[in-house]
C-alpha cells in the first residue's frame, strides 16, 4: 500500500494534495513588520482583510490573489525562501522532511484540532480594517513564530530528509 500523499516529497503533490497539505492555521496570513536596520521580521496580530478572524480561514480563498494583490502564493519554491512561515507549518515541516504534527487535520481527521491545539489564530487577531487606531508596535506579538505548548510536536523517524 502506497504511503499517504503527505508523506510524499512536496515536488510530487498534484495541486489537491497541495491545498489540502495546509493545516489552515491562517499565521500566513498576519501582517508582518520588517526593521529595516536588520531586516528582522515581527508578527502582528493584524490579520488581512479577507480573514475570518473567527475560523482563521480566508473568506475568499479562491479569489484572494486579485482582491488582494501583495497576497502571496506559497509554492514549493517559497516555503525554502520564506524563513517567516511559522515553525508548525505543513509545508515547512515537509519540505525539512518531518512528519505531520498529530493535531493536524490530515492526521486527525478533525480541523477543530488546529485550534484545539492552539495553532489556529481563530479568535486571537483582528482584521486589518477593523483594527484600533494604535501605533504598529503595539500589535507585535511572538506567538506566530513559536510551536504552541498545547501542540504537540511531530516525532521524529530518523534522520530529516529534504522532501
Amino acid at each position: 500500500m502506497p504511503a499517504p500523499f503527505w508523506q510524499r516529497p512536496l515536488g510530487t503533490l498534484d495541486e489537491r494534495e497541495w491545498e489540502a497539505l495546509c493545516d489552515g492555521c491562517g499565521r500566513c496570513c498576519l501582517h508582518k513588520l520588517e526593521d529595516e536596520d536588520t531586516g528582522e521580521l515581527a508578527f502582528t496580530w493584524l490579520a488581512c482583510r479577507l480573514l475570518d478572524c473567527e475560523t482563521g480561514r480566508c473568506s475568499d480563498y479562491a479569489n484572494r490573489m486579485r482582491r488582494v494583490p501583495d497576497c502571496l502564493k506559497i509554492d514549493i519554491e517559497s516555503v525554502a525562501r520564506f524563513e517567516w512561515l511559522p515553525p508548525t507549518c505543513a509545508y515547512r515541516l515537509r519540505l525539512r522532511g518531518e512528519p505531520l504534527p498529530d493535531w493536524h487535520p490530515l492526521i486527525s481527521g478533525d480541523p477543530g484540532t488546529v485550534r484545539a491545539a492552539g495553532v489556529s489564530v481563530a479568535g486571537r487577531v483582528v482584521r486589518e480594517d477593523a483594527a484600533p487606531d494604535l501605533p504598529l508596535i503595539d500589535f507585535v506579538v511572538d506567538w506566530p513564530g513559536q510551536w504552541p505548548r498545547a501542540a504537540s510536536r511531530p516525532a521524529r523517524r530518523g534522520p530529516a530528509k529534504p522532501s
